[in-house]
């Protein structure tokens, strides 16, 4: 058979999405967590050639102090090569800075949770077309150069926010410290997450088929966590080259120089290689976590309306409340009093396995104390013994 009538054409497909997707469009949201001061604004402003904060006013001290956090939405429609991305970019001025830093996660995590809420109602709605998805699909936050690893504040937002968002940890203004303090402060960063089990994005394995060159650097990608970064917005002259850093009495901290900071990976991780797997994991994990909690609480609150309304319905029939209900609310009745049942039983199982658990456990014990008292008596009666070989030997 010739080449021609081998051809089927479903080798297009892949072709059909991507210009699909081209048309459409791609929506990418990223929050940017951290204190004043850090160079969360330069570095944003650094990774997409932007200038996304040009109109904000930067308070003083006590304005600081005062503010608690809140949120600020940014977007802008960036194109390149005739891929079309609305990017969305989440601040939170005010965070850490005031006095008692207990609740400063809240409005964040408040924030997540209305994306997907708002997310999850539209899909669930009649008309799902043209769903903006405004769901948070990666988080960075910013660790200042200056302690010793984590913060009891980043360890109480971490734990707050690990489930609900794809965290990407990051070193801010890495040019204040040397080589080997950045090692050194990577360390301590990924010790404290392990020992307090914080879940950060977690880089996906290379499939077998990915050439050499992608997987080395994937392999460069995890190593770099937390990214150690610079951000600057200043081109400077550097040996006949322009260059985007920061001029210091000593020399220039070039941003893109791999040397100087992690700027380019965390570039292109974000951008060029993972940003799909962000918003996989966002759908796939963090929506779906959260989507199944809602299913869950509609399902219990159902429940509920109808054991009110059976209880009700039987209170106000009296003696005819057989008679007086639809053959469906009978069903839906009797589905109910089936569940309890079950859910009777069932829980009657586990404490009576809790009863015997506990029961062999208390035999145990007190076998282990009459072993203890008869280790005690043997030992007794042996140094007894003992002695008195001593006293006839001697």
């Amino acid at each position: 058979m010739s080449g021609d009538r081998d051809y089927i054409g479903f080798a297009t497909l892949p072709e059909q999405v991507h210009r699909k997707s081209v048309k459409r469009g791609f929506e990418f949201t990223l929050m940017v967590l951290g204190e004043t001061g850090l160079g969360k604004s330069t570095l944003i402003n650094s990774l997409f050639l932007g200038d996304l904060y040009k109109d904000r006013r930067i308070p003083d001290a006590a304005e600081r102090v005062a503010k608690t956090t809140s949120i600020e939405k940014k977007t802008m429609d960036i194109e390149e090569r005739g891929v079309r991305l609305r990017l969305t970019i989440v601040d939170t001025p005010g965070f850490g800075d005031a006095v008692n830093c207990e609740d400063t996660w809240k409005a964040c995590s408040a924030y997540i949770d209305e994306q997907f809420r708002q997310y999850f109602t539209d899909e669930s709605g009649l008309n799902r077309k043209n769903i903006q998805d405004n769901r948070v699909h990666c988080c960075l936050y910013f660790i200042p150069p200056y302690g010793h690893g984590l913060r009891q504040i980043d360890l109480e937002v971490l734990r707050r926010l690990h489930r609900k968002v794809n965290v990407v940890p990051v070193i801010a203004k890495a040019d204040t410290l040397t080589t080997h303090e950045v090692k050194k402060l990577k360390e301590r960063i990924l010790a404290d997450i392990e020992e307090h089990e914080i879940q950060i994005y977690q880089f996906p394995d290379c499939d077998s088929d990915e050439d050499e060159e992608f997987k080395q650097q994937d392999k460069e990608l995890k190593a770099c966590i937390p990214f150690a970064v610079v951000g600057s917005s200043t081109v400077l002259e550097v040996a006949g080259r322009k260059v985007r850093g920061r001029q210091y009495p000593w020399g220039v901290v070039e941003v893109e120089n791999p040397k100087h900071s992690d700027f380019v990976k965390l570039r292109t991780m974000l951008i060029s290689t993972h940003m799909q797997d962000l918003k996989d994991v966002t759908q796939d994990v963090h929506y779906e976590n959260f989507r199944a909690q809602c299913i869950s609480q509609i399902s219990q609150q159902a429940i509920r309306e109808r054991r009110y309304l059976r209880i009700k319905l039987k209170r106000d029939s009296g003696p005819h409340f057989e008679n007086s209900i639809s053959d469906t609310d009978r069903l839906l009745l009797q589905k109910d009093e089936e569940e309890e049942t079950a859910k009777y039983f069932a829980m009657r199982e586990i404490n009576t396995t809790l009863k015997d658990q506990r029961d062999g456990a208390f035999r145990l014990r007190k076998r282990f104390e009459q072993n203890e008292e008869t280790n005690r008596w043997l030992k007794i009666n042996f140094m007894k013994m003992r002695k008195g070989c001593y006293r006839v030997l001697g």
